[in-house]
């Protein structure tokens, strides 16, 4: 899962980075407002960590234009200010969960792990015939029983055309979401990813197909 945190102590921001990439979560930091709304309304990100006082548009202006904007990733705010007015605000421009600074990094964490646990019945996704464990990192097919394991990368990308099912996902927003926004990717190894998916699908006869759709990107059919 990719968290994007917008924060403009960057030493804050790197040490709440580092700990969620320690807890295997994607991550990406803005330090300032307008980067950060930028990054979020690309649609990529499972929960954001908002700070409220932020160089060119602060957090609740933010807020409000994610959720104007049908972006429904997680938000978490971060802030100093500590009255309960200041929370009803965030909550009521829709704001998941609020904590203010100072804080202890686990629970900052924790927060976190309860948010997204939110998305995720059991950590099983189903689609046509197979179930997708995000936890045991394996592919079943419920028709044949027959059950594989695939890699990290497999299990994200596998994930997120499951979750656009039917719709065409262009490479530039896979790149995005699994890799992340500033990275250099070669498309050979999108595809070689792709490539390994398919095969896992077919070896325990599944009747989910990933389609190439030229000069666009890819779409999952059942």
């Amino acid at each position: 899962m990719r968290i994007l945190v917008v924060e403009d102590e960057y030493k804050l921001a790197d040490i709440i980075a580092t700990k969620l990439r320690s807890e295997k979560y994607n991550v990406d930091i803005s330090t300032n407002g307008l980067d950060g709304l930028n990054n979020a309304l690309t649609e990529i990100y499972d929960l954001i960590i908002l700070d409220i006082m932020l160089p060119k548009i602060n957090g609740i202006d933010i807020l409000k234009e994610l959720r104007k904007n049908n972006i429904e990733s997680k938000i978490i705010m971060l802030t100093a200010r500590s009255t309960i007015e200041d929370k009803l605000i965030g909550f009521e421009n829709g704001a998941n969960d609020y904590l203010t600074k100072p804080f202890h990094i686990d629970e900052l964490i924790a927060r976190v792990n309860v948010q997204l646990r939110s998305n995720i019945n059991n950590n099983i996704i189903n689609i046509g015939d197979i179930e997708l464990n995000l936890k045991t990192s394996t592919i079943k097919c419920i028709k044949s029983n027959e059950l594989i394991n695939i890699s990290y990368k497999e299990l994200m990308i596998l994930e997120y055309l499951m979750k656009n099912k039917n719709q065409i996902v262009s490479k530039e927003q896979i790149y995005d979401k699994i890799w992340g926004i500033d990275t250099d990717f070669e498309s050979n190894n999108l595809e070689a990813y792709i490539s390994f998916i398919r095969k896992k699908l077919k070896i325990i006869d599944s009747n989910i197909t990933i389609k190439a759709v030229r000069g666009m990107g890819y779409k999952l059919e059942v």
